[in-house]
């Protein structure tokens, strides 16, 4: 605690008194009790304004004070508070200028120091003056002149002087106002301390020649309420510079021009002003700076008049709109510039033909595609707009397809209308034409190449249905014998075709066993030698498959007839000794007369037509004008009377031999012995006996094996022609002909019908009814027509289809009303001679 020395007026030596006192009691009593209050009150209050009870707050007696001496101590003359020793109540003394007490302070606090005595405590009492706004803020001057120029810049910044005032805190300046303007606003920038810098801020641009001076008037707000106000006036002299920029006549500078103009043609003309005078008002033209290289080499700007004309070719295509930039500027110090865009339109020309594009294609569809499959996709582009570039899309009508329009717009889907055939046609070009609506119109081609690709869809055909082959017995064991094809309309594996014999079992196509066909090209060869003896005609069938997936397949029925060779040498059938050897004895009388029968010389040959015609001759004889040898027969025959002088026994050697062109002969000896006549019949009757049953014996087997052959051929006959007639409509017949009135040669004979055509082989012995046509040399065998009988008309031409110039067959034709009847003639073996000879 403080030891405050207060000096009154009064003696020194009580003051000196009341020091020690004073000193020795804040020592003694430095543990008294003291405590401190806080009052606020406004300043410039009337003096004697109660503060507050300070005795009360403090918890003093009030009936002490006086006697305690309760009082303020203060070093100044005139303090400002004074308290009551009565009741203890603080109270203004004076009246009080806060700015003067607490200058440059935000807040005023008068600490005051109250003492009593006996005992001595001392309280601190502290009187905060509260600021009341009895200050106006104040300008430096009340006038200021600005000289701006008309060029300044939007956001330019002038900083003002500012306003002062006497309070503080809230007091102070607090805001600053700008008269109403549309070129400045007003900013403050706060230095804090109660101190606000109002700045001049241009919101717009000066113009000297619409307004030349302005003059504004800046306000000054404290922060009472109401607030105290200064203000101040502002002069703004504008100083003029070159501000006006060319200004364009029109807004908006738009133009229509042709595509394709001429070179120099004007396409519009601008026009700006300036509102300035000499040379800050003089405008000339130019392309702004932002153009493109592109557009200038296209278009130029005439500097003085503004005419903008064609540079360069104009192409609607490239470029359907131009937008220019353009500038106007003056000839000021510092050029004021203007820019304007000039749109200009370009009008079209149709000098564009369609573009047709494939965009999607598939060059090789199958031909089981259905109608409405899609092949190509095209897009038809024109560059021309509006008619000019309205394109209608057609293709050639001898096509099956069409076009489809898309979805999309100028896309057309290329499809099939209607089923497609590859084997009628694998390869369709096809034209599309587009053609625009312009005028004159244009018009673009192009060939789209579609390939049909093949499904198996056909099977394999044969050549023929069915094949007819003549094979000569003896060949060659797997050797091709002949061939059969076919042909597949398909392409490539597709048309692949493979052979194959059908082998099924049955009976009928056994004989197909010893059969074999090429795969690759139906080449059939016999694995073993054909037999015309054993069998003369068979039929089997071939089947033909493609290499399609799933394969298809076709057959073909194949007639075989085996043509005879002469390959069987003739067989001696009498006489015929008793150890197999060809050799008999003959007994005559000697009173036989000529041309009587002597014996006859029998004999077979197994082949047929000419290989099978037998010819009788001598090799040798003892007496030549005795007997004689019918060359046909075989029967020997005297040639004259017989008398005594002729010997006893007479040696024949005939010579049998067919007439196949490499003839094949036997030999036969015959003894004759001449006798008498009693003798004669004594050894004929004993001949006779053992003859007649050896020739019965050798007759019954005979039989038995030629019935048996002819049932057998018979039922093989009756087989095929049920076979054919299932299959086909050809029939096949065939029968064999024997002579009741045999003579010593077997004669064969085979007759088959074809269709609407009948064929006969023959040997040199017909049988009974049959007709020989003459100059067949008994070849040709024509069998009557028993329709005849019945009232049908028979034969009614005949013609020579074939000859047999190499002992092969003559074919000859019969017409009738039912159909046509054709034979086949065997030519005689050897014989060269014989030529083309008509049929009857």
């Amino acid at each position: 605690m403080f030891c405050l020395i207060i000096m009154e007026q009064r003696d020194a030596h009580w003051m000196v008194r009341r020091c020690l006192l004073g000193c020795v009691a804040a020592v003694l009593l430095c543990s008294v009790t003291s405590a401190q209050l806080r009052y606020s009150i406004s300043e410039e209050v009337s003096e004697g304004t109660v503060v507050g009870n300070a005795a009360k707050d403090l918890g003093l007696d009030r009936n002490t004070l006086k006697e305690r001496r309760y009082r303020i101590v203060s070093s100044t003359t005139e303090p400002l508070f004074h308290v009551s020793q009565t009741d203890g109540v603080l109270y203004v003394s004076r009246k009080i200028d806060r700015e003067k007490e607490c200058p440059q302070s935000s807040t005023c606090l008068i600490n005051l120091k109250t003492v009593l005595e006996n005992p001595l405590e001392v309280h601190y009492v502290g009187v905060e003056v509260l600021d009341v706004n009895d200050h106006s803020p104040n300008f430096p001057e009340e006038e200021t002149k600005l000289d701006i120029s008309e060029s300044v810049l939007p956001g330019a910044k002038l900083q003002l002087k500012a306003s002062q005032d006497g309070d503080s805190g809230q007091f102070s300046v607090q805001q600053y106002k700008l008269s109403e303007n549309n070129y400045f606003r007003l900013e403050v920038k706060d230095k804090g301390k109660d101190s606000k810098i109002p700045i001049l801020v241009v919101k717009k641009s000066l113009d000297r020649e619409t307004t030349g001076h302005l003059s504004l008037v800046l306000t000054a707000l404290d922060g009472g309420k109401p607030p105290k106000t200064g203000a101040m006036n502002i002069l703004i002299n504008v100083l003029d510079v070159n501000d006006n920029a060319p200004i364009f006549t029109q807004d908006v500078y738009s133009a229509m021009l042709h595509e394709n103009e001429a070179i120099g043609t004007t396409v519009i003309q601008v026009n700006a002003t300036d509102l300035d005078e000499g040379q800050n008002g003089e405008v000339v033209y130019s392309f702004s700076n932002s153009m493109t290289q592109n557009i200038m080499e296209l278009f130029d700007i005439k500097e003085t008049t503004g005419e903008i004309v064609v540079k360069g070719p104009i192409d609607y295509e490239e470029n359907d709109l131009f937008e220019i930039e353009i500038q106007a500027s003056d000839k000021g110090a510092v050029p004021l510039r203007t820019e304007k865009s000039v749109i200009v339109k370009i009008v079209d020309a149709n000098d564009n033909a369609p573009e047709i594009e494939v965009t999607s294609f598939s060059s090789s569809i199958p031909e089981d595609s259905r109608p409405g499959t899609t092949v190509a996709l095209i897009s038809v582009n024109d560059l021309d707009s509006d008619l000019n570039g309205k394109v209608i899309c057609s293709i050639n009508e001898d096509v099956p397809f069409a076009l489809s329009p898309s979805l999309q717009d100028k896309m057309f889907s290329l499809v099939t209308k209607s089923p497609l055939d590859r084997e009628k046609m694998a390869k369709y070009d096809i034209s599309v034409v587009a053609k625009d609506a312009g005028q004159p119109s244009l018009s673009s081609e192009k060939t789209i190449s579609v390939f049909i690709s093949d499904v198996n869809d056909n099977s394999p055909q044969f050549s023929y249905n069915p094949y007819t082959f003549y094979v000569t017995e003896g060949n060659n064991a797997g050797a091709s014998i002949f061939s059969v094809q076919a042909f597949d309309r398909d392409d490539n594996e597709n048309a692949v075709i493979s052979y194959h014999i059908h082998r099924d079992g049955k009976d009928e196509n056994k004989r197909s066993s010893f059969l074999s066909i090429n795969s690759e090209t139906g080449q059939i060869s016999a694995l073993k030698s054909l037999d015309f003896e054993t069998v003369k005609s068979f039929y089997f069938q071939v089947v033909a498959s493609d290499g399609g997936s799933p394969p298809l397949s076709s057959n073909v029925t194949v007639n075989v007839f085996i043509l005879d060779q002469n390959d069987n040498t003739p067989v001696i059938l009498y006489p015929v000794s008793s150890n197999g050897s060809a050799e008999g004895v003959e007994e005559i009388p000697r009173n036989m007369k000529a041309g009587d029968l002597v014996t006859k010389v029998r004999a077979y040959d197994a082949d047929i037509g000419y290989n099978g015609w037998l010819l009788y001759s001598f090799g040798q004889v003892t007496d030549h004008s005795l007997f004689s040898l019918d060359r046909y027969t075989g029967q020997i025959r005297t040639l004259r009377s017989l008398t005594e002088t002729d010997e006893a026994e007479h040696r024949l050697l005939i010579l049998v031999k067919d007439n196949g062109n490499i003839s094949l002969s036997a030999t036969a000896t015959v003894t004759v012995k001449l006798v008498e006549p009693k003798e004669a019949f004594a050894a004929s009757d004993v001949k006779s006996a053992g003859k007649v049953d050896q020739e019965e014996d050798n007759m019954t087997f005979y039989l038995i094996i030629t019935l048996g052959s002819v049932s057998l051929l018979f039922v093989i006959s009756i087989i095929v022609l049920i076979a054919m007639q299932c299959s086909k409509t050809t029939e096949y017949t065939s029968k064999y002909l024997q002579d009741t009135n045999y003579d010593g040669t077997l004669c064969h004979s085979i007759q088959y019908r074809s269709g609407d055509k009948r064929y006969m082989l023959v040997g040199p012995r017909m049988s009974i009814g049959s007709t020989v046509v003459p100059g067949s040399h008994a070849n040709t065998l024509v069998l009557p027509d028993r329709r005849h009988i019945s009232g049908e008309k028979g034969p009614v031409e005949g013609q020579e289809v074939g000859n047999g110039t190499d002992g092969g067959l003559h074919l000859c034709r019969y017409g009738d009303e039912r159909g046509t009847s054709e034979s086949i003639m065997a030519a005689p073996s050897g014989n060269r001679s014989i030529g083309r000879r008509p049929c009857r």
